[in-house]
């Protein structure tokens, strides 16, 4: 359930701004959207784990606001990265 470092890292140098990036809005919406696609599979074998679907619900809106904020400072960016994780269909 939980990411591997190797995918971590990955995702960093992938969506990193400048080297080094951690904490960029991208970075983080492209960590939520790792560990909520992880969580998603987890729920199709283990339906009534109701204490981790809270803990999804809460990494959704943790990323929603990120998303908000994305979008109200830079709507270049929040298009790019909605296109490059295949969110907001």
């Amino acid at each position: 359930m939980s990411i591997t470092a190797e995918r971590k890292q990955q995702l960093l140098t992938e969506y990193a701004t400048k080297p080094g990036d951690t904490g960029s809005p991208e970075v983080q919406v492209a960590l939520l959207t790792e560990r909520i696609v992880n969580l998603t599979e987890h729920f199709k074998t283990h339906k009534k784990d109701n204490h981790s679907r809270r803990g999804l619900l809460v990494l959704v809106s943790q990323r929603r606001r990120l998303l908000d904020y994305l979008k109200s400072r830079d709507n270049a960016r929040y298009e790019g990265l909605i296109g490059r994780l295949g969110i907001r269909k």
